[in-house]
């Protein structure tokens, strides 16, 4: 074991400046070898010697041992500090020189290198895409196939951290280098191409080449394979893509709709928001609804207060879809939702209290509202002392009113403030309504073009 690294690094210095070939590769290999053990200082030493033999000697093989080593040192110390200061002294535009002429193992070293210097070193990713390595990547991703492959995927998912290469990377055809990212390489790299590709495919343009290039199955696969952190992020890029039109059928028929209900039941209140938005996109389809219904109706059905907030706050999203209403009366919801509506939490039943209100606007739905005991519990929110409950309940009773079955059930309502109120609220809406449409009607075409005060 080394104890005088000081006098070890004169040897060292001495050895590459003047020896053999054979004597400098030998010299650099153990000290690669040596890295692990090597205090921080002494390694620091060490990289500008290691960066200029890279850059200025004339074997290859001497070369090759020099980037050996650099992509050894870079996965050391604290942080990114080694993979900086190797990029700080220049070795990346060098790197990037000698790749363009390498082959075989020299060319297989140089990849490693790279890989380690932007993977460990965030700031070397913008050195890289300064000299040109983010063409060079693409254009080695064409051409390159085996176990190589795999690290150029993941220097291009490190790169992609950078919003500027981001709205580049189309246009140098890497696209669909990225989905393939998605699905090779580690865990890390494979949720920073979810991340970008979540990133691009807010452009709608954009998302239809990540369908067609098969971005849905590689996250589909990638939310199945992740941990918790990787789930989040892959969810939230499945979301994405499959709000393109042509994907929200298939999505739910590749298994899409579990995955996200295992988001809403996690803790993770992020987790939670993203599975509400994706199910509000996937019930657009029918079958979607009556799936992600039942999915939502076993959710209420359990013990889980924040899973069963949120399901009951889908439930009130999915209510507003005209389609949707039968399916959620099918599902056998309205009981659970009336049971909630009477013993669940004040955030639950705020939830409940607004699907009701939504729910009852449709014929069948005040039916099996009714069936289920709703109105008594309807009718005593009316004096909740939370404002929400009191006027979803009083929306809900006023679409109860309105159906002559029923208007007798409900007639003890008609005395409390809180329903007067609402009724006269929706009035006044009805009212407004009606005279917006009449002025619209008299306006002209030339009215809305030209008069200033209409913009």
């Amino acid at each position: 074991m080394i104890t005088n690294w000081e006098e070890s690094f004169n040897i060292f210095q001495k050895v590459v400046s003047s020896s053999s070939n054979a004597v400098q590769i030998r010299a650099l290999i153990k000290v690669a070898h040596l890295s692990n053990s090597a205090p921080a200082d002494a390694l620091a030493r060490v990289v500008p010697i290691l960066t200029q033999t890279l850059d200025s000697s004339s074997s290859p093989s001497v070369q090759e041992a020099s980037a050996y080593c650099l992509k050894r040192i870079a996965h050391q110390g604290n942080g990114d500090r080694m993979a900086t200061l190797i990029g700080q002294y220049g070795a990346i535009p060098i790197i990037l020189r000698l790749l363009q002429h390498s082959e075989d193992h020299f060319q297989w070293v140089l990849v490693k290198c790279l890989w380690s210097l932007v993977t460990f070193g965030k700031h070397n990713r913008v050195i890289v895409v300064r000299n040109g390595g983010l063409e060079m990547v693409i254009s080695m991703l064409g051409l390159c196939t085996g176990s190589m492959r795999r690290y150029l995927l993941e220097i291009l998912s490190a790169l992609t951290l950078l919003r500027g290469v981001r709205r580049v990377i189309m246009s140098l055809e890497g696209l669909r280098f990225l989905v393939e990212a998605v699905k090779f390489g580690g865990m890390a790299s494979r949720e920073r191409a979810a991340h970008a590709v979540g990133c691009l495919g807010v452009v709608k343009a954009v998302r239809r080449k990540l369908v067609d290039f098969g971005a849905m199955q590689m996250l589909i696969e990638l939310f199945r394979e992740g941990d918790a952190s990787t789930k989040l992020v892959t969810g939230n890029a499945l979301g994405v893509v499959s709000s393109h039109i042509a994907c929200i059928r298939p999505f739910a028929q590749a298994g899409a709709i579990p995955l996200y209900v295992e988001l809403l039941k996690g803790h993770d209140p992020i987790g939670k928001e993203i599975a509400e938005d994706v199910f509000c996109v996937l019930a657009v389809a029918e079958v979607n609804a009556v799936a992600i219904a039942e999915h939502l109706v076993l959710i209420l059905k359990g013990n889980d207060e924040e899973a069963k907030d949120a399901a009951a706050d889908i439930l009130w999203d999915l209510s507003s879809y005209n389609h949707s209403v039968p399916f959620i009366r099918n599902s056998g919801a309205i009981p659970i939702l009336v049971q909630l509506l009477r013993n669940g939490s004040s955030e639950v039943r705020d939830k409940v209290s607004g699907a009701i209100a939504q729910l009852s606007y449709s014929t069948g739905n005040r039916a099996a509202l009714v069936e289920a005991g709703a109105v008594p519990v309807l009718i005593d929110m009316l004096v909740d002392e939370l404002e929400g409950l009191r006027e979803n309940a009083a929306e809900a009773l006023i679409s109860f009113s309105e159906d002559a079955s029923l208007r007798n059930r409900i007639s003890e309502a008609f005395t409390v403030t809180s329903f007067q109120e609402m009724q006269n609220r929706l009035m006044e809406i009805q009212n407004s309504d009606v005279h917006m449409a009449r002025s619209l009607r008299q306006m002209s075409i030339e009215h809305l073009t030209w008069d200033p005060d209409m913009i």
